[in-house]
């Protein structure tokens, strides 16, 4: 059987499999690039990743997208031995569990001091940032008591609470709800 009379049946048009003939001939364009990347990931001790390969490239006068030099790391194998460090974050997950969602996005009330919202909001001002915190009663959307302050810190809602709770008559137990 010949190429001729094989590629009908295979789907394939006989320019596509002339040009792909030519193609595989022809030299890697990338060869010369994969050697220069190779040798500062081996003189690394194979610990560069694709990011620190390109800035040693570039001191070197090579320029070159990262990018590419990420598909060749990556096509070729060349993979660090040790992961990078992880950033330090001081997040150490939630410390408690949740509250339950007891107003379900729905924020109407029946009479005053029954349901509360608030919310942090931050104004853009000549001076800065100021940062708002108020406590809105749902029943009439009078706000009940606000603060104003220059970082949003716990001093700020604390303050905002303290004051919104001073306002509540003997029995009074209003569900709050930030999200």
């Amino acid at each position: 059987m010949t190429a001729r009379s094989l590629l009908p049946v295979v789907g394939i048009a006989r320019s596509t499999y002339h040009y792909q003939l030519k193609s595989m001939k022809r030299p890697d364009k990338d060869a010369p690039l994969l050697e220069l990347v190779r040798e500062a990931f081996e003189n690394s001790e194979r610990r560069y990743g694709y990011k620190r390969i390109h800035l040693e490239l570039k001191s070197m006068g090579v320029r070159v997208s990262a990018k590419r030099i990420m598909r060749l790391m990556t096509s070729h194998g060349l993979v660090p031995l040790f992961k990078s460090a992880k950033r330090y974050s001081s997040y150490k997950g939630e410390l408690t569990k949740a509250p339950k969602n007891l107003v379900n996005r729905d924020f109407h009330a029946e009479r005053p001091n029954m349901l509360w919202v608030t919310d942090l909001t931050e104004f853009s001002i000549p001076a800065g940032k100021a940062y708002l915190s108020p406590v809105i009663d749902c029943y009439d959307g009078m706000p009940v008591a606000w603060t104003i302050g220059t970082s949003p810190n716990a001093e700020l809602a604390n303050g905002m609470l303290t004051d919104a709770c001073s306002t509540l008559k003997d029995g009074e137990k209003p569900i709050i709800h930030s999200d």
